[in-house]
Protein backbone atom coordinates (compact mmCIF):
# COMPACT_ATOMS: atom_id res chain seq x y z
CA UNK A 1 0.00 0.00 0.00
CA UNK A 2 1.39 3.40 -1.01
CA UNK A 3 0.91 4.92 2.43
CA UNK A 4 2.97 8.04 1.86
CA UNK A 5 1.18 8.79 -1.39
CA UNK A 6 -2.33 8.53 0.01
CA UNK A 7 -1.64 10.27 3.32
CA UNK A 8 -0.04 13.14 1.44
CA UNK A 9 -3.52 14.01 0.16
CA UNK A 10 -4.40 15.08 3.71
CA UNK A 11 -1.20 17.09 4.17
CA UNK A 12 -1.61 18.94 0.87
CA UNK A 13 -5.18 19.92 1.65
CA UNK A 14 -4.57 21.08 5.22
CA UNK A 15 -1.51 23.10 4.22
CA UNK A 16 -3.46 24.99 1.57
CA UNK A 17 -4.30 27.36 4.43
CA UNK A 18 -1.98 29.04 6.94
CA UNK A 19 -4.33 30.47 9.60
CA UNK A 20 -1.62 32.26 11.58
CA UNK A 21 -0.49 34.11 8.46
CA UNK A 22 -4.02 34.67 7.17
CA UNK A 23 -3.31 33.00 3.83
CA UNK A 24 -5.52 30.59 1.91
CA UNK A 25 -4.75 29.28 -1.58
CA UNK A 26 -7.98 27.28 -1.82
CA UNK A 27 -9.96 30.01 -3.52
CA UNK A 28 -10.91 28.57 -6.93
CA UNK A 29 -11.81 25.37 -8.73
CA UNK A 30 -8.36 25.45 -10.35
CA UNK A 31 -6.79 25.35 -6.88
CA UNK A 32 -8.98 22.37 -6.01
CA UNK A 33 -7.87 20.53 -9.14
CA UNK A 34 -4.19 21.19 -8.39
CA UNK A 35 -4.55 19.31 -5.09
CA UNK A 36 -5.22 16.08 -6.98
CA UNK A 37 -1.73 16.13 -8.46
CA UNK A 38 -1.32 13.46 -11.12
CA UNK A 39 -4.87 12.16 -10.62
CA UNK A 40 -6.27 14.29 -13.41
CA UNK A 41 -9.29 12.08 -14.04
CA UNK A 42 -10.56 12.81 -10.53
CA UNK A 43 -9.54 16.47 -10.79
CA UNK A 44 -11.77 17.02 -13.81
CA UNK A 45 -14.83 16.25 -11.67
CA UNK A 46 -14.23 19.36 -9.56
CA UNK A 47 -16.64 22.28 -9.79
CA UNK A 48 -16.95 25.63 -8.07
CA UNK A 49 -19.15 24.00 -5.42
CA UNK A 50 -16.20 21.89 -4.34
CA UNK A 51 -14.27 24.93 -3.10
CA UNK A 52 -16.53 25.31 -0.07
CA UNK A 53 -16.78 21.56 0.47
CA UNK A 54 -13.00 21.16 0.35
CA UNK A 55 -12.60 23.88 2.97
CA UNK A 56 -14.96 22.03 5.29
CA UNK A 57 -13.01 18.78 4.94
CA UNK A 58 -9.77 20.72 5.40
CA UNK A 59 -10.92 22.04 8.77
CA UNK A 60 -11.84 18.53 9.91
CA UNK A 61 -8.49 17.09 8.83
CA UNK A 62 -6.60 19.88 10.61
CA UNK A 63 -8.56 19.05 13.76
CA UNK A 64 -7.17 15.50 13.57
CA UNK A 65 -3.60 16.82 13.46
CA UNK A 66 -4.28 19.31 16.27
CA UNK A 67 -5.72 16.61 18.52
CA UNK A 68 -2.69 14.42 17.83
CA UNK A 69 -0.33 17.32 18.56
CA UNK A 70 -2.07 17.89 21.91
CA UNK A 71 -1.65 14.22 22.82
CA UNK A 72 -5.36 13.43 22.63
CA UNK A 73 -5.14 10.15 20.71
CA UNK A 74 -8.77 9.18 21.30
CA UNK A 75 -10.08 12.45 19.90
CA UNK A 76 -7.78 12.23 16.88
CA UNK A 77 -9.01 8.72 16.11
CA UNK A 78 -12.66 9.64 16.67
CA UNK A 79 -12.38 12.61 14.31
CA UNK A 80 -10.69 10.50 11.66
CA UNK A 81 -13.22 7.70 12.05
CA UNK A 82 -16.04 10.15 11.40
CA UNK A 83 -14.41 11.08 8.10
CA UNK A 84 -13.91 7.42 7.18
CA UNK A 85 -17.58 6.70 7.80
CA UNK A 86 -18.74 9.68 5.79
CA UNK A 87 -16.31 9.17 2.89
CA UNK A 88 -15.77 5.41 2.33
CA UNK A 89 -13.43 3.82 -0.23
CA UNK A 90 -13.13 0.37 -1.77
CA UNK A 91 -9.70 -1.30 -1.68
CA UNK A 92 -8.87 -3.01 -4.97
CA UNK A 93 -5.92 -4.97 -6.37
CA UNK A 94 -4.37 -3.08 -9.25
CA UNK A 95 -1.50 -3.62 -11.67
CA UNK A 96 -2.09 -0.86 -14.15
CA UNK A 97 1.02 0.72 -15.67
CA UNK A 98 3.30 -1.30 -13.37
CA UNK A 99 5.27 -4.20 -14.89
CA UNK A 100 8.27 -6.23 -13.75
CA UNK A 101 11.25 -7.14 -15.96
CA UNK A 102 9.30 -10.06 -17.42
CA UNK A 103 6.33 -7.90 -18.31
CA UNK A 104 4.09 -9.24 -15.58
CA UNK A 105 1.86 -6.87 -13.57
CA UNK A 106 3.24 -5.63 -10.26
CA UNK A 107 0.13 -6.14 -8.20
CA UNK A 108 -0.53 -3.67 -5.40
CA UNK A 109 -3.40 -2.36 -3.33
CA UNK A 110 -5.23 0.64 -4.70
CA UNK A 111 -7.91 2.80 -3.05
CA UNK A 112 -10.82 3.14 -5.43
CA UNK A 113 -13.33 5.85 -4.64
CA UNK A 114 -16.88 6.04 -5.89
CA UNK A 115 -17.74 9.65 -5.13
CA UNK A 116 -20.79 11.73 -5.85
CA UNK A 117 -18.46 14.74 -6.26
CA UNK A 118 -14.77 15.63 -6.30
CA UNK A 119 -14.72 16.49 -2.59
CA UNK A 120 -16.05 13.08 -1.58
CA UNK A 121 -13.41 11.33 -3.68
CA UNK A 122 -10.54 13.41 -2.35
CA UNK A 123 -11.72 13.22 1.26
CA UNK A 124 -12.08 9.44 1.06
CA UNK A 125 -8.50 8.94 -0.11
CA UNK A 126 -7.07 11.55 2.27
CA UNK A 127 -8.84 10.08 5.30
CA UNK A 128 -7.92 6.49 4.45
CA UNK A 129 -4.30 7.39 3.75
CA UNK A 130 -4.07 9.22 7.06
CA UNK A 131 -5.71 6.29 8.84
CA UNK A 132 -3.16 3.86 7.40
CA UNK A 133 -0.32 6.15 8.49
CA UNK A 134 -1.75 6.59 11.99
CA UNK A 135 -2.26 2.87 12.62
CA UNK A 136 1.08 1.92 11.10
CA UNK A 137 3.30 4.50 12.80
CA UNK A 138 1.29 5.96 15.70
CA UNK A 139 -0.72 9.08 16.43
CA UNK A 140 2.38 10.98 17.53
CA UNK A 141 3.63 10.83 13.94
CA UNK A 142 1.04 13.44 12.96
CA UNK A 143 2.73 16.76 13.59
CA UNK A 144 2.23 20.52 13.59
CA UNK A 145 5.20 22.70 12.68
CA UNK A 146 6.76 24.34 15.75
CA UNK A 147 8.29 27.26 13.84
CA UNK A 148 6.02 30.19 14.70
CA UNK A 149 3.91 31.45 13.05
CA UNK A 150 3.85 28.43 10.75
CA UNK A 151 1.40 25.72 11.77
CA UNK A 152 1.63 23.55 8.70
CA UNK A 153 1.06 19.85 9.25
CA UNK A 154 3.45 17.04 8.42
CA UNK A 155 3.88 13.28 8.77
CA UNK A 156 6.91 12.36 10.86
CA UNK A 157 8.79 9.53 9.15
CA UNK A 158 12.06 10.01 11.05
CA UNK A 159 13.60 6.93 12.64
CA UNK A 160 13.61 8.41 16.14
CA UNK A 161 10.32 10.37 16.06
CA UNK A 162 12.25 13.62 16.29
CA UNK A 163 10.76 15.75 13.52
CA UNK A 164 9.44 19.12 14.75
CA UNK A 165 9.14 21.22 11.60
CA UNK A 166 7.28 20.93 8.31
CA UNK A 167 10.30 21.81 6.17
CA UNK A 168 14.03 22.53 6.23
CA UNK A 169 13.21 26.20 5.78
CA UNK A 170 11.16 26.31 8.95
CA UNK A 171 13.79 24.30 10.85
CA UNK A 172 16.48 26.78 9.81
CA UNK A 173 14.33 29.78 10.74
CA UNK A 174 13.55 28.29 14.16
CA UNK A 175 17.22 27.49 14.82
CA UNK A 176 18.29 31.02 13.85
CA UNK A 177 15.61 32.52 16.10
CA UNK A 178 16.68 30.29 19.00
CA UNK A 179 20.34 31.25 18.47
CA UNK A 180 19.52 34.97 18.47
CA UNK A 181 17.41 34.58 21.60
CA UNK A 182 20.30 32.87 23.40
CA UNK A 183 22.67 35.64 22.34
CA UNK A 184 20.27 38.30 23.64
CA UNK A 185 19.97 36.49 26.97
CA UNK A 186 23.75 36.17 27.25
CA UNK A 187 24.18 39.87 26.46
CA UNK A 188 21.52 40.83 29.03
CA UNK A 189 23.17 38.65 31.71
CA UNK A 190 26.58 40.12 30.91
CA UNK A 191 25.18 43.63 31.06
CA UNK A 192 23.43 42.90 34.36
CA UNK A 193 26.60 41.37 35.81
CA UNK A 194 28.62 44.38 34.63
CA UNK A 195 26.22 46.85 36.23
CA UNK A 196 26.29 44.90 39.49
CA UNK A 197 30.09 44.89 39.50
CA UNK A 198 30.23 48.63 38.79
CA UNK A 199 27.76 49.29 41.60
CA UNK A 200 29.80 47.21 44.02
CA UNK A 201 32.96 48.96 42.97
CA UNK A 202 31.42 52.39 43.46
CA UNK A 203 30.09 51.39 46.89
CA UNK A 204 33.51 50.18 47.94
CA UNK A 205 35.17 53.33 46.61
CA UNK A 206 32.79 55.64 48.48
CA UNK A 207 33.09 53.76 51.79
CA UNK A 208 34.82 55.05 54.93
CA UNK A 209 38.54 55.79 54.66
Amino acid sequence: MELAYYSDYAVRLVNSEEPARGTDTLTSVEAVRELFGANQTAARRATEADVTRFRSVRARLRAVFEAADQGDETLAVDLLNSLLLEFPVSPQISGHDHRDDDGRPLWHMHLADHPSNATAGYAAIAAMGLAFHLTEYGVDRLGLCEAAPCRNVFLDTSTNRSRRYCSDRCATRANVAAYRARKRQEAERADSTGRAADSAHRSAASGPL
